[in-house]
């Protein structure tokens, strides 16, 4: 029979498994066949006795996602650069774009690059953490 253990308990050596039959078995790390430790979220096969889990074999561990941050700019930092600062280029400094940063200084006079910098602010309070951090480092 499979189920997915729903908790385990190394302390009491036990633990809880619901069984694809809607009912839930008890086990005892005695009946556990893998040299690895029972965890929830994981997979198993296992036969049934007296409404306990018996000889229970790992078929899939748990897939967790783990985000990281790619880089050590901060869109929050950015985007209030872009706001506030913008038509000088402060943003682009920041986001280690200095040529971006120099065409801005040059420009500012025009206030064209003040309303790109309107845009892009708008643009980083849009995008998520991963995709800037992936993009801006």
């Amino acid at each position: 029979m499979k189920g997915t253990i729903l908790d385990f308990s190394i302390q009491q050596g036990s633990g809880l498994i619901a069984a694809e039959d809607d009912q839930r078995y008890e086990f005892k790390k005695e009946s556990w066949k893998d040299h690895s430790a029972p965890q929830k979220g994981m997979t198993v096969d296992f036969s049934a006795q007296y409404g306990q889990a018996q000889d229970i074999y790992i078929i899939s561990t748990p897939t967790t996602i783990v985000y990281q941050q790619i880089g050590t700019k901060n869109r929050i930092v950015a985007a209030l650069l872009a706001f506030f600062l913008g038509g000088f280029g402060a943003h682009k400094f920041y986001l280690g774009q200095i040529g971006w940063g120099f065409v801005y200084l040059l420009f500012c006079w025009t206030f064209i690059p003040a309303f790109v910098a309107f845009i892009e602010f708008i643009i980083y309070l849009c995008t998520s953490d991963e995709k800037f951090a992936a993009k801006y480092g």
